[in-house]
């Protein structure tokens, strides 16, 4: 089965010589399910304010600003392994801190990765976002609000506890730092 699987995949990438690939942000090599301090930002699609606004360096939150902040954490009660340290919701844009906590042991892991080569799926840094990403999604689309997330999302995995207080201070500073941010749209008319 295994190899049926990889043969299909090889097959795939040669016929279409990779002109349908899309290049990942993620770093190589690198395991986004094991444990792991991970700062992450999710961008709306054109980054269209949807989450609210700035006011004095506050940020308002719109109704389905509101629901995107319930949503993220409602993150840690839907998966025991994740927990949201520091995060803010912007006009269009979300960051946060997500901790993965995963008690996999090594044995289990690597047999795991052997059998399956796309690796385990279910609580790996790209298949959180997901499942966040969709449930805000469907409520939108439950209550006819027009809206779409950009593709995927950047992430950095933090090494060291000084970019960890860099970051997280960032983040807390964001709503004041509005008026120069990059993904401030207005900005740039």
């Amino acid at each position: 089965m295994h190899n049926t699987v990889e043969t299909h995949c090889n097959a795939s990438l040669q016929k279409f010589k990779n002109i349908f690939r899309i290049p990942t942000n993620r770093l190589p090599g690198w395991d986004y399910l094991s444990s792991g301090y991970y700062f992450v930002t999710i961008c709306t699609y054109k980054k269209k304010e949807y989450f609210g606004e700035i006011v004095n360096g506050k940020m308002n939150l719109s109704e389905i600003g509101k629901v995107t902040e319930n949503e993220l954490l409602k993150t840690e009660q839907i998966r025991q392994n994740v927990k949201m340290d520091e995060y803010v919701i912007m006009p269009n844009h979300v960051h946060a801190i997500i901790v993965i906590f995963n008690h996999v042991s090594v044995e289990t892991h690597c047999n795991a990765s052997l059998h399956n080569i796309f690796g385990p799926q279910s609580n790996n840094l790209a298949s959180i976002i997901r499942g966040y990403k969709s449930s805000i999604k469907r409520y939108t689309n439950k209550n006819n609000i027009l809206f779409n997330w950009q593709p995927r999302f950047y992430d950095h995995i933090i090494r060291t506890e000084k970019s960890y207080l860099e970051i997280k201070q960032y983040i807390r500073n964001n709503p004041r730092n509005w008026s120069e941010d990059e993904e401030n749209i207005t900005l740039k008319f």
